[in-house]
């Protein structure tokens, strides 16, 4: 039940996105005159089509992917010589880039609207947290927790301590660890009432007996920007997976990757929780984080989903966008055009490639599944 739900919200995520995805690249090649013959969600058989003007728009079988059709795009289909000035090939390599570039980069506002939205409801864990109780500890060392003694709760927030008024968060660490083993005067700030405790703080020590810290016992809550704030962390966020994407798609397509992965498949090695995935294993993930009641961390998940998947789009070989976009590239530096079907065996070697690895990562969420979140 979990595993359906999660694999269930996890393909209607995707079919959104693609859809989204393939609309960047359909309405910038109809701002721009390109002829388009298609707009399609899915593969496979045909489930339903509709023709409007010169665009059949339709929905296929096999949810997960889409495409537009541009006239032109396919080297084997002749085009009609009344549609040649509106064929791919005959437009401006700028324009062609433009096209191509919306559908990956549709999955990065995705992901600024994501991440603003996260960091909205749930708090952004990259800003310095408020002086809110966020939780109480009930030990510390062993003992009950100065907070826990104090009757600190949830929600109270922390509007003087010693001689500082309204201190932020890092004052407030800086006092408390200033007075390790002293009794000390706190404001809190609980449903409008203001209360006094006295609370003495215990010292967090390293391996050579020296005080790194002072605690109470409570863990603060989180920041909580406006929407301005939220949009411009969300930006910040979408570059902090950006390149944290870089790097996995690296480690999860490279050659240590794959051999991780052949290792964990016929020999039955632990598998590398940074390593590749399917999507029965991000539904397994998805599936255990609603049942948890944790939306922001599927809200977390699903940026850097869509920031990953984009940024794979642009992996610079065919048949990804990024590789169209080094074609133009190479078009660009030589002065003509690229025969598109010198690239064909190409394409086929990196769709034969995934497709083995799309099938071994979903064997191994199966018998060798992740650990929850």
């Amino acid at each position: 039940m979990q595993f359906a739900l999660g694999f269930l919200l996890l393909l209607g995520y995707l079919t959104v996105l693609v859809s989204l995805h393939e609309l960047g690249h359909f309405l910038v090649a109809k701002k721009f005159g390109f002829k388009i013959e298609a707009y399609f969600i899915g593969f496979g058989p045909k489930l339903w089509s509709t023709t409007r003007g010169e665009t059949e728009y339709g929905v296929k079988a096999i949810p997960g992917g889409g495409y537009v059709k541009i006239a032109g795009m396919n080297p084997y289909e002749e085009v009609a010589e009344a549609d040649l000035p509106r064929a791919y090939g005959s437009k401006p390599i700028w324009q062609r880039a433009l096209v191509i570039f919306c559908g990956p980069g549709v999955h990065f506002l995705i992901a600024v609207l994501i991440f603003g939205s996260w960091v909205f409801f749930f708090g952004d864990p990259s800003l310095p947290p408020q002086p809110v109780v966020a939780s109480v500890e009930q030990t510390l060392h062993g003992a009950t927790s100065p907070a826990k003694l104090a009757g600190l709760q949830p929600g109270d927030r922390i509007v003087g301590i010693g001689d500082l008024t309204n201190p932020t968060a890092e004052q407030l660490s800086t006092y408390v660890t200033a007075h390790v083993g002293q009794p000390v005067d706190y404001r809190i700030e609980r449903q409008g009432t203001t209360l006094t405790v006295t609370m003495t703080p215990v010292a967090e020590r390293d391996q050579n007996g020296k005080v790194v810290k002072g605690r109470i016992g409570i863990f603060l809550g989180p920041t909580y920007p406006g929407v301005f704030k939220a949009v411009t962390q969300g930006g910040w966020w979408l570059w902090y997976s950006a390149d944290a994407s870089v790097h996995s798609v690296g480690h999860v397509f490279g050659p240590s990757g794959v051999s991780r992965l052949y290792d964990s498949l016929v020999h039955g090695a632990p598998r590398d929780l940074n390593g590749g995935t399917s999507v029965v294993g991000v539904g397994q993930q998805t599936g255990a984080l609603v049942f948890q009641g944790a939306w922001g961390t599927l809200l977390e998940l699903m940026g850097f989903i869509t920031v990953f998947i984009g940024l794979v789009n642009l992996v610079p070989l065919p048949p990804f966008d990024g590789g169209h976009l080094a074609l133009l590239v190479i078009e660009k530096v030589r002065g003509k055009a690229v025969d598109y079907r010198r690239v064909i065996p190409v394409a086929a070697v990196v769709i034969g490639f995934l497709v083995v690895f799309v099938l071994a990562t979903v064997v191994l969420d199966i018998v060798q599944p992740l650990p929850g979140p």
